[in-house]
């Protein structure tokens, strides 16, 4: 008898309800995802402009704006970057799981051309479902270098997605080229329309990624107000030569919440490189915690995927007789979406924890 081959029978409404509220156990990160996201979209436009000499770009730093519309119940995401097109808003928003990012480096992998120049986060193409968990309904709009056409992607997250041509007032959130998504926050998300709430997110998910995020409110009788959020710099990532004793010193109380009477006796920045790549930036304390000895002390240094931070809480990072140590571990192998039950045991935190084991002692 010949086997005969089916497919898979999906329930997208059941897939998506999964991703969006499953795969996170945190309802903040949805900020997090379409913040980097948005960066992603400006390293490639930056990308694009530097390997094709045909293309113009935003006059505009590369820039990434949050706003809060509490009459309409909106929280909005807008960049300059590299935008998309109908084909592009199909395939990426309207496939679980497409990720443009991973196609991109995929495509460079085979070519010649430095992958180096990109630093592209997103991997899995599923961390857009995570607006879910605070939006009843997404609208995307969007426009790529290049093009002229402004589009609409809406969804629900439940009953599939709807393609259209943007309004005029659409089209002027966006300058030659970029993309605005927009929340329709539910009753019981209430908090994100909260500008200090959007503002503590940002701070500790995203404050290190290379383009700055500015946060404003929209309101029916005044005009919108912006400010700068995240550092968009992470010193960890700069050469030792370009970093004086004054900064690292300054991060150093960063990390030590402007606690001034300790100073770091010792300072240890490297990038490690071979079958896994990581940087890290750790301090040795001149004064002792005052639970050095506690079996139940967390340690207190923070992991990183590509600028991103993930946790502070990740037992497995450090051994428990380097709990003192305080600092950065910023990984290019771990994936963004990563859990806290996916870091248990794993062999690329491992190897990350017997090297700055290593590292230190030799220090």
């Amino acid at each position: 008898m010949t086997a005969e081959q089916l497919s898979f029978g999906t329930d997208v409404g059941r897939l998506l309800d999964i991703v969006a509220n499953a795969l996170y156990s945190n309802k903040d990160v949805f900020l997090r995802e379409l913040i980097s996201n948005s960066s992603d979209a400006c390293d490639r436009l930056r990308y694009e402009l530097n390997t094709n000499t045909k293309l113009k770009g935003n006059k505009e730093e590369a820039h990434i704006r949050v706003l809060v519309n509490t009459d309409n119940r909106t929280v909005t995401i807008i960049d300059n970057g590299i935008g998309m097109d109908r084909e592009d808003l199909i395939e990426h928003l309207g496939t679980i799981a497409k990720s443009g990012t991973s196609a991109i480096m995929e495509e460079l992998k085979n070519s010649k051309d430095d992958k180096g120049a990109l630093n592209l986060i997103g991997q899995f193409g599923v961390g857009f479902y995570a607006s879910f968990m605070a939006a009843n309904t997404v609208d995307v709009i969007s426009r790529k270098i290049g093009t002229k056409e402004f589009n609409v992607w809406s969804s629900d997250g439940k009953t599939g997605y709807t393609m259209d041509t943007a309004t005029k007032e659409q089209q002027e959130l966006i300058d030659q080229s970029g993309t605005v998504v927009i929340l329709h926050i539910k009753d019981e998300a209430s908090e994100f329309l909260i500008a200090p709430k959007l503002q503590e997110i940002i701070e500790i998910w995203s404050d290190h990624i290379d383009v700055p995020v500015y946060l404003g409110r929209i309101d029916e009788d005044s005009d919108e107000v912006e400010q700068p959020i995240n550092a968009a710099s992470a010193l960890w990532t700069r050469q030792k030569s370009e970093i004086s004793e004054e900064e690292y010193r300054n991060f150093f109380l960063h990390l030590s919440m402007g606690f001034k009477m300790d100073e770091a006796l010792m300072t240890t920045h490297w990038k490690a490189e071979g079958k896994i790549e990581y940087t890290g930036l750790l301090y040795t304390p001149s004064m002792r915690p005052w639970d050095l000895f506690d079996p139940s002390r967390k340690n207190a240094v923070k992991l990183y995927v590509k600028r991103v931070f993930i946790t502070d809480d990740c037992k497995d990072l450090m051994y428990p007789w380097l709990r003192f140590l305080r600092g950065v571990i910023d990984s290019q192998d771990l994936p963004l979406n990563i859990s806290r039950e996916m870091l248990q045991h794993n062999p690329v935190i491992n190897r990350i924890r017997n090297g700055v084991a290593k590292k230190i002692l030799n220090e």
